[in-house]
């Protein structure tokens, strides 16, 4: 006679089952979050760069005309799938000190809706989906002479170029969750000078 043989596998396969269903979700909602966070560290880091190759051309743009079309087409450009120049909300570009932070109310701002279309020295025009709503900081006030322009303006402008950008979440499950993330990235560069 043998002591304490049980028949041990039906209770178990219950118990897998049950195990699974609690491992499950928990699996699930790791792998969503994780999906999301890299779309999101990839949106900020596209954005970022884009307030970058602005901030860089309109340094180099300096007080040109048509620098800010040139710099909104930049932005534009820039942004990469799975990022879409669609979700820009605004663009500022302004005179920023050496922090890159804005300097009082010198900003020209963009809002992504409309057209607008600059014209150049050559006859040749650029065609832009934004519309200025601010222009409290004109090409023609931007100061690229390296001894200054007078008043404020006592060597050559830094200048900035802020994004603003509305993040979609790509899953329905981020979706549910939460909004859209609004971010800014900005950057502050000093303009190239002429002698």
């Amino acid at each position: 006679m043998a002591r304490g043989s049980r028949n041990t596998g039906v209770s178990d396969s219950g118990q897998a089952l049950v195990e699974f269903a609690v491992v499950l979700p928990v699996f699930l909602l790791l792998l969503f979050g994780l999906v999301e966070f890299g779309f999101v560290l990839n949106a900020s880091s596209t954005v970022n760069y884009a307030s970058r190759v602005a901030a860089l051309l309109a340094a180099e743009g300096g007080a040109t005309v048509g620098t800010d079309c040139m710099v909104l087409r930049a932005v534009d450009r820039a942004l990469t799938s799975p990022t879409t120049p669609t979700r820009v909300s605004r663009v500022q570009i302004y005179w920023s000190d050496a922090n890159g932070d804005q300097i009082a109310s010198n900003v020209n701002e963009y809002d992504r809706f409309g057209t607008m279309t600059c014209a150049y020295g050559d006859g040749s025009t650029i065609t832009v989906p934004y519309t200025r709503t601010d222009n409290d900081y004109p090409e023609s006030e931007r100061c690229d002479v390296l001894a200054g322009c007078g008043g404020l303006h006592t060597t050559v402008d830094d200048i900035g170029v802020r994004i603003t950008y509305a993040h979609q979440w790509v899953t329905s499950f981020g979706q549910r969750i939460a909004p859209s993330i609004i971010f800014q990235r900005s950057t502050g560069v000093r303009m190239e000078p002429t002698l």
